[in-house]
C-alpha cells in the first residue's frame, strides 16, 4: 500500500497542531477571525471525528465523512443543517470525498468496500487503534492510497453505481457545475494525477502528468478551470495550482515551504479559499488556518492567464482549521476544526463576509 505524508484531504485532521503560513501569506498584525466570520457553531458531534463537508445545491443539507464510534474508518453521511445525520455509504471500508450532483439527489464518493481482504484490513486498523489507546500516543498520520478505492454514484433510491474499476486508487472527486463531468485523482499509472471523465464514467482523459502527487481538484463555477493541490515542487509539501480544463495554463498560486491544501472556489465572486501551514521550521509546531485569495483571469495572446493576488488570513484560532467550503450563495463557510470541547475534529459553520474592497 502506497502512503504519502501529508497529502490526503483527511491528513491534517489528526495533527491537532497550530500553524502560520510563510511570508507571502502572513496575517497582518491584529487581523482577527471575527472580521470574516460570525455566528460560528459546531454542527456535528455524534462521531469519533467528522469532516470534509459539502453543501447540497440548495444549501439546506450537507454531505460529509465521519468515523462512527463503533467502526475504524470514515463513512459517508448526509445531514440537514437543522437535522440528524444519515449513513449513505455501505458502512464498511474506507470512504472519502463525497460531493453532491447539481440535481441535489445523486451523490459522488469514493469507497473501498469491495476490498477482497476487507476483514483483515479492518482488523489491522482496529489493532493499531487499540495500541494507540493503551499507549496514549497518536500515530503519525499517513493517508493510505488504498488500491481498492473506487468512485461511486449513489442514486436517490440508495443504489450504488461504480464509475471506476481500474486497479489503483481513484478518489478525491467532484462534479462539474453542469453535472456532466467528474474530475478526480488516480494513481492508475503509478503516479497520482488528475483525470476528467463523463458523469457516467466514460470518456476518461488525463489532465496532469507531472512527477509527484496532484489531487483534491474542483471545477470553477463557470466550469473552465480546476484548482488542486500538488507536491511536485517538494515532496510532502503541497502548493495550490489552477489549470484550465483543457490541460493548459497550469499555474502555481502559492510558493512557500509549507502545506497548502483543500482549495475551494467562492461560488459568485473571484476568490479561492484553502488551508495551509508553514513547515519551514522543523522545531516549530505548524498552525493550520484558512486563507482567502482574490484572483483575476486575463486574456493573453496564448489564451488566458490565471493570476492569484495577495492572500488574506481568515482564521486565527489556536486549533487546526482545515477543509473550508462555501455555501452555494457564498454567505456561509463550513470547515473542519478541533476547536471544540474535547478536541475532536468536527464540522463547524459560520456566516461569512468577504474582505472590504
Amino acid at each position: 500500500m502506497r502512503t504519502l505524508q501529508p497529502l490526503s484531504p483527511l491528513g491534517v485532521l489528526v495533527l491537532w497542531s497550530v500553524f502560520a503560513l510563510g511570508t507571502s501569506m502572513q496575517a497582518l498584525a491584529g487581523e482577527q477571525e471575527d472580521r470574516y466570520l460570525s455566528n460560528v457553531q459546531q454542527i456535528t458531534d455524534d462521531f469519533t471525528k467528522a469532516g470534509e463537508g459539502y453543501f447540497s445545491p440548495d444549501g439546506t443539507q450537507i454531505v460529509f465523512q465521519a468515523v462512527p464510534i463503533e467502526y475504524p474508518f470514515y463513512q459517508i453521511y448526509t445531514q440537514p443543517l437543522d437535522g440528524s445525520p444519515e449513513l449513505i455509504s455501505t458502512g464498511r471500508g474506507r470512504t472519502t470525498c463525497a460531493y453532491f450532483h447539481p440535481d441535489g439527489e445523486t451523490i459522488l464518493f469514493a469507497s473501498s468496500h469491495l476490498d477482497p481482504n476487507l476483514g483483515a484490513t479492518e482488523s489491522e486498523e482496529r489493532a493499531k487503534q487499540e495500541v494507540e489507546r493503551q499507549s496514549g500516543k497518536r500515530r503519525r498520520y499517513s493517508w493510505a492510497f488504498d488500491p481498492y478505492m473506487d468512485i461511486y454514484q449513489r442514486h436517490s433510491n440508495g443504489q450504488l453505481t461504480p464509475l471506476t474499476t481500474s486497479v489503483g486508487y481513484d478518489a478525491e472527486c467532484a462534479y462539474s457545475p453542469d453535472g456532466k463531468q467528474i474530475v478526480f485523482c488516480s494513481d492508475r499509472d503509478g503516479d497520482a494525477d488528475l483525470y476528467i471523465m463523463r458523469a457516467d464514467g466514460s470518456g476518461l482523459r488525463q489532465l496532469t502528468d507531472q512527477p509527484g502527487y496532484d489531487g483534491g481538484p474542483f471545477f470553477s463555477p463557470d466550469g473552465r478551470w480546476i484548482i488542486y493541490r500538488t507536491d511536485r515542487k517538494k515532496p510532502h509539501h503541497l502548493q495550490i495550482h489552477a489549470i484550465r480544463t483543457d490541460g493548459k495554463h497550469d499555474t502555481a498560486l502559492t510558493d512557500n515551504l509549507g502545506v497548502n491544501w483543500a482549495p475551494y472556489w467562492h461560488p459568485t465572486e473571484p476568490y479561492i479559499i484553502w488551508c495551509g501551514a508553514d513547515h519551514s521550521n522543523p522545531k516549530a509546531r505548524p498552525n493550520y488556518d484558512l486563507y482567502l485569495m482574490p484572483y483575476t483571469i486575463e486574456k493573453t495572446e496564448n489564451g488566458e492567464k490565471f493570476i492569484g493576488e495577495k492572500a488574506v488570513r481568515i482564521t486565527d484560532h489556536p486549533s487546526a482549521d482545515v477543509l473550508p467550503v462555501f455555501s452555494p450563495d457564498g454567505k456561509k463557510l463550513m470547515w473542519t476544526s478541533n476547536r471544540g470541547e474535547g478536541g475532536s475534529s468536527q464540522l463547524w459553520i459560520g456566516d461569512f463576509r468577504l474582505p472590504k474592497p
